[in-house]
């Protein structure tokens, strides 16, 4: 059998369509779909990348003391996560993380995976690999009873709509998770980047009770650091789970590459970059909040995170279509869930200059 027929379609092929649009403006596209960082990678993470290019050996699957120290320093530095034993384990990015998580854990068939309503498609596809069936959910009242439930995802600030998840939801969750044995996984690839709210990990005692049981929570340096095209992630928490995700991942020949693991460790200690770089989006965040309040679109949630979740209470295709015909390309809400059908999602991850020209079409709607 063919695995792909068992998955949803490729999101962006269907959006190509928009794209050829959007790319015939006379003005170019102004492209705020995927979310590709556009900015340089740090002067001192090229360096470390380039420092480290001799490395004709095989690399460690657990990561160079270096790395596993200064995921370790970073986690307590954002996350408050001050615990000794803490698992850590560098990934390739953070998106192989989230596809391969379930069958890494064992998941299979009559299994269930709980994602949110609206939220990074690969959570889907992750259990799908695996076997599992997935169950879209935001209260832990809708799961009911139900025993079944092995893999609980949180996304806090959330993509595609940029929600913050408070401490104490956070810790219903927990709770709920460890009363049923469920693992849960905290993606917070944008934990930094809160805006209107302060975003907590699940890594936080204030979350967590002091204990790590059951717990993953899953970063990534692709926006912080600008290294999406270094594929430079990792996952921090229980150190039983973390060293199972270790075993696993030893025979299947998951490693990140020396050279990107020395840059990681830049990246990580490197926090006047990852400053600037938020300081970057804040103002796109603020140029094109205002421009796409004024062309009629109300904005839900978006207090943290790179994407701003609007809508102008149409069918997302039709938001897409109209903005294409301007030169600007955004995401359907459908990407993300069928609660997300009258939204589209807009990323801050553009120049200055393209930011402004899409200001300045919108003034135009």
């Amino acid at each position: 059998m063919r695995v792909s027929a068992t998955l949803p379609d490729f999101p962006w092929d269907l959006l190509e369509p928009a794209k050829a649009v959007a790319a015939g403006h006379p003005d170019g596209i102004v492209d705020l779909s995927i979310g590709t960082p556009v900015d340089p990678v740090p002067a001192v993470v090229q360096q470390a990348l380039s420092a480290a290019a001799d490395a004709p050996g095989y690399p460690l699957t657990a990561g160079t003391p270096a790395v596993r120290s200064a995921i370790r320093r970073w986690v307590a530095r954002a996350c408050g996560a001050t615990f000794d034993d803490i698992g850590v384990l560098p990934t390739i990015g953070s998106k192989e993380l989230v596809g391969g998580l379930p069958a890494q854990l064992g998941l299979g068939d009559g299994d269930v995976v709980v994602i949110p309503p609206v939220c990074y498609p690969t959570y889907e596809v992750g259990a799908r690999l695996a076997g599992a069936k997935v169950m879209r959910a935001d209260s832990l009242v809708s799961l009911g009873p139900a025993t079944d439930v092995k893999l609980i995802w949180v996304n806090s600030p959330g993509n595609p709509n940029g929600r913050v998840l408070p401490p104490a939801h956070l810790r219903k969750v927990v709770d709920w998770a460890r009363e049923r044995g469920a693992v849960v996984a905290s993606d917070e690839c944008y934990l930094t980047l809160g805006w209107e709210v302060e975003p907590t990990s699940i890594l936080s005692p204030s979350v967590n009770g002091g204990s790590l049981d059951g717990l993953l929570a899953v970063h990534s340096l692709s926006k912080r650091s600008n290294l999406a095209g270094y594929r430079a992630g990792f996952v921090a928490g229980d150190p039983a789970l973390v060293g199972e995700l270790l075993a696993v991942r030893k025979h299947a020949g998951l490693i990140v590459p020396q050279p990107v693991q020395a840059a990681m460790v830049a990246a990580l200690d490197d926090e006047t970059s990852a400053t600037e770089q938020r300081t970057r989006y804040a103002a796109r965040r603020g140029v094109l909040r205002e421009a796409l309040e004024k062309a009629g679109f109300a904005i839900s949630h978006s207090e943290a995170g790179l994407y701003l979740w609007a809508s102008r209470d149409e069918d997302c295709w039709s938001t897409v279509d109209e903005l294409a015909r301007l030169g600007i390309l955004v995401a359907p809400g459908a990407f993300y869930g069928p609660t997300g059908e009258r939204h589209v999602r807009v990323a801050l991850t553009a120049t200055d200059e393209r930011i402004a020209a899409a200001a300045d079409r919108l003034a135009s709607v």
